[in-house]
């Protein structure tokens, strides 16, 4: 197995990588059951009804067709896989029970098709994953076996780690996955950023964070999807993506479950670091299916000059930005 970041000189594929993790068979048997499930998603993606489904999922918001179709896809794929015994949805509204017996089986929360809204301009989606063992969703992100992330894009690529680095495949043309990069890391600092949300509805110290990011010259990179964001930040090793708290939106717009968490899981084992601006994502205790929380993710410099900038520290506004950034120096 290549031991050098970045490179690999056979072709390594899904099943065989995860065998040589040490992981046990089922959860083997349940990270390939999700990557052939992407595989029909993506056909979905690709040739599925772009119109909406005539229904709210259970934060009131509009389905799309594929949405529903992508979800229809990820269950069925769980729920036969023969190791779930419970699922959650960001397109249903409760937790769904395959079994009651939880011994040597796994929960698993994902987003279906995260970025949706984006097919119809023809922009990079993608599904989130995240498992945990036994039966209990509703827990701390630290405690996760595994989190994984599909984007589909130009390529089709699955990134995923069991708590032992970071790695991502690609999906050939005969839609297998093979290794393509191996123990993904993050940089200490970054030169780019990606901020969601409305900027005039920013706070203080997220307004003065942006302003300092412009002057040292980070390149603004935001595609609206949370996946591709997060994807490049990662892939590049460097950067920040945000999306914090905004005025009538205290607690922002992504899901703990669904979402934060597992891009945090990936996030932490690459070397990186996710918050909420108060204490790591992975730490939250998530109370419901649909809590939100703001966050920052990225180089591990990056988001602590988030946090300096979002707690005020040494009285740091955007109108005395140019004087604090000097003292500051580079990130």
């Amino acid at each position: 197995m290549p031991s050098e970041p970045g490179k690999t000189k056979f072709q390594i594929d899904l099943r065989r990588h995860l065998r040589q993790q040490g992981i046990c068979d089922n959860l083997v048997h349940l990270i390939c059951e999700i990557a052939e499930a992407s595989k029909y998603v993506i056909n979905a993606v690709r040739t599925g009804d772009l119109g909406v489904a005539g229904t709210s999922n259970l934060y009131g918001e509009e389905q799309l067709a594929l949405d529903v179709l992508s979800d229809r896809i990820m269950r069925k794929r769980l729920i036969q896989s023969g190791v779930v015994c419970n699922i959650a949805s960001e397109e249903m509204d409760e937790i769904y029970e395959v079994q009651g017996d939880a011994n040597g089986l796994y929960s698993v929360a994902y987003d279906p098709l995260d970025g949706s809204s984006l097919v119809d301009v023809n922009l990079a989606v993608g599904t989130i994953v995240s498992i945990y063992a036994g039966c209990d969703l509703l827990q701390p992100g630290r405690n996760q076996v595994a989190a994984l992330y599909i984007l589909y894009g130009p390529r089709v690529s699955l990134v995923y780690t069991v708590g032992d680095g970071v790695h991502e495949f690609t999906m050939n043309h005969l839609m297998e996955f093979t290794l393509t990069r191996e123990n993904v890391r993050m940089q200490p600092e970054g030169n780019i950023y990606a901020p969601g949300g409305l900027r005039n509805k920013y706070n203080d110290g997220d307004e003065a964070f942006i302003k300092y990011l412009e002057t040292k010259g980070c390149k603004l990179r935001y595609s609206g999807g949370f996946v591709p964001d997060i994807n490049q930040v990662l892939m590049k090793g460097k950067g920040l993506f945000m999306y914090p708290a905004l005025v009538g939106s205290p607690n922002g717009k992504l899901r703990v479950l669904f979402e934060l968490n597992p891009m945090a899981f990936i996030m932490e084992h690459a070397g990186g670091a996710a918050t909420n601006g108060t204490i790591p994502i992975l730490d939250i205790k998530p109370e419901s299916l649909d809590q939100r929380a703001p966050i920052y993710i990225g180089c591990k410099a990056d988001v602590a000059k988030a946090m300096e900038f979002l707690n005020g520290a040494e009285g740091v506004s955007a109108g005395n930005l140019e004087t604090k950034s000097v003292k500051y120096g580079s990130v």
